[in-house]
């Protein structure tokens, strides 16, 4: 592994980062949690991609909670990056545990480090790993319970 100081600051700020958007989204802190994120963010999860001005909503409609995380496994090229981080989440009110992990792609910014891409994928009781279930957590509709059954990893 490279001792080159470059390489060890970008990791930091990378883990950093990523520490920040778990305890952000954990807290609540809408204003800091976007900051995590570039202005051309590509946000999937439950079927959906959402772009950034969707991301307060989606934060609000979201249960309370508390994420817990690993810190990321990165890759880095020049000014971008990619990155896998696994978390679990605990809902607030009822306990009960959501098991995933995230694939991200960072890029360099002049603000810093910042997640350009980010994708969940849920580990499932029946063995199998998905997106979530192809809803949209911002609509008022309930939509199928499809995210129980056996699939593949959608991403």
């Amino acid at each position: 592994m490279s001792q080159d100081p470059q390489r060890i600051a970008d990791l930091v700020e990378i883990e950093q980062l990523c520490a920040r958007y778990l305890a952000y989204a954990s807290q609540f802190v809408p204003d800091q949690w976007l900051k995590v994120f570039t202005p051309d963010v590509e946000y999937s999860a439950f079927g959906t991609k959402y772009p950034l001005e969707k991301m307060t909503e989606l934060l609000t409609a979201a249960p309370r909670g508390q994420f817990i995380g690993n810190m990321p496994v990165v890759e880095l090229d020049g000014d971008r990056a990619t990155g896998v981080q696994h978390f679990i989440f605990i809902d607030q009110k009822t306990h009960a545990m959501r098991l995933a992990w995230y694939r991200d792609e960072y890029v360099r910014t002049p603000d810093g480090w910042r997640i350009r891409r980010r994708s969940t994928t849920f580990l499932r009781k029946h063995g199998g790993a998905d997106s979530g279930r192809q809803h949209d957590p911002l609509s008022t509709a309930e939509e199928g319970t499809d995210a129980e059954r056996p699939s593949k990893e959608k991403g």
